[in-house]
């Protein structure tokens, strides 16, 4: 019986040490690539600074488009702004003039 009760304990502890190990696996490899995970956690910053690029983009875009406002606003007009704009919008040159097609300036007044 001294040898049956060893056995019985000696596997108690052993089936505790594996579940123990189980439990660390399974929340270690959640940890590092679940859905809330590190590589997850990577991925999204990632995703973060793309959409911060984005951001800068559409604001150094309103900033651009904000000062072409302002210098057609009453106070302060630009004659060759409004000028460059008329002819843009009516679609007229001069006959000894020519035309420079930016696609840029383009996607911004389209």
């Amino acid at each position: 019986m001294g040898m049956w009760s060893y056995i019985v304990n000696k596997s108690k502890s052993s089936a505790v040490l594996v579940l123990l190990i189980g439990l660390f696996s399974y929340f270690s490899y959640f940890a590092i690539k679940g859905d809330r995970g590190y590589f997850k956690y990577l991925y999204l910053q990632d995703k973060v600074a793309d959409a911060e690029k984005i951001k800068d983009n559409y604001e150094k875009k309103l900033s651009e488009l904000s000062q072409k406002v302002s210098l057609l606003s009453p106070r302060s007009l630009d004659l060759d702004l409004l000028d460059e704009r008329a002819r843009a919008v009516l679609n007229v040159i001069g006959e000894d003039e020519f035309i420079i097609i930016d696609e840029e300036d383009e996607e911004v007044t389209n």
